[in-house]
């Protein structure tokens, strides 16, 4: 006995073999092109005829194919949550393998007065994405008379980057924000993957960020300690990490909305924890007065 899928087969292709090509449709788009419906119907019939690409290992060719396309990408973003709300950081550095194209590129979004997006991935899909999401953030607003949460709009981007899924995006992307259960933060991917969770950071300066996080977070900071901590991790990942880099910007999300802390130059932060300390000379050798 044959399986369920075989007999499937067996009758798809049987279906196939016994239909007909129905024309009737036809007759009233003649006089489009002047042809008669047996000469239209040969032009519809006729398979048409191109040379096929020779490819011994075609899933080869097209994985070499998409990496000599694909620029190689690199950033570091984090979110954490604490007593005071969510703090959110990222460094300003975009590049392309080796060559940095950039090093304004704004990384932190606005999605509205109370939620931030923050990118890592392609800058063109992160930048759509949040500008697509916060409009349709508003028209939730408008049409329920209420702001929509962060629950709520991490799974609307979600849903939107699933059904693209495969198509070429990426987007590795944190949500978050303050609404009426209190603060949130989620993680996105353009995989449709999303994650909930107190801190998270995001990009290939992403491990270095990590170990400062893990080893100075706590939930009961003060903004001032908590801005700190941001911002060292930023500083320690652009130091390690050669494609972060630029101005690491500090935001903080809170009851009354976002607003940014601070944005300082990498480059006077490493001065800052690491300053110059001069050396005592041992011993010097001076010339000696004949």
């Amino acid at each position: 006995m044959f399986p369920a899928f075989c007999c499937s087969l067996f009758a798809a292709v049987w279906v196939t073999s016994s239909m007909k090509l129905d024309t009737s449709g036809l007759e009233s788009a003649s006089f489009l092109s002047g042809a008669s419906n047996t000469e239209l119907l040969d032009e519809l019939s006729t398979a048409p005829s191109f040379d096929i690409p020779n490819a011994t290992n075609f899933d080869g060719f097209q994985k070499e194919a998409i990496q000599m396309v694909k620029p190689a990408k690199g950033t570091t973003t984090l979110a954490f949550i604490f007593k005071e709300g969510v703090m959110v950081a990222a460094d300003s550095r975009a590049s392309m393998g080796g060559y940095i194209s950039s090093q304004s590129v704004k990384k932190v979004i606005e999605i509205n007065p109370y939620m931030l997006g923050t990118m890592a991935g392609g800058a063109a899909d992160c930048q759509f994405w949040h500008g697509n999401l916060g409009i349709k953030c508003r028209l939730h607003e408008l049409a329920n008379k209420r702001r929509i949460s962060v629950t709520g709009a991490s799974k609307l981007l979600a849903n939107i980057l699933y059904s693209y899924r495969g198509m070429g995006l990426s987007v590795g992307t944190m949500i978050a924000g303050w609404d009426e259960t209190g603060p949130g933060l989620y993680y996105v991917d353009s995989e449709g993957g999303r994650l909930k969770g107190t801190r998270f950071s995001v990009g290939s300066g992403s491990p270095y960020a990590y170990g400062v996080l893990d080893n100075g977070y706590r939930y009961d900071m003060l903004v001032e300690e908590a801005a700190e901590l941001a911002r060292r991790a930023i500083y320690h990942a652009t130091f390690r990490d050669g494609a972060s880099g630029g101005v690491a910007s500090v935001y903080l999300v809170g009851p009354n909305g976002w607003k940014k802390l601070s944005g300082d130059d990498v480059g006077e932060l490493h001065y800052k924890y690491y300053p110059v300390v001069h050396d005592t000379v041992e011993q010097e050798m001076v010339e000696v007065a004949e």
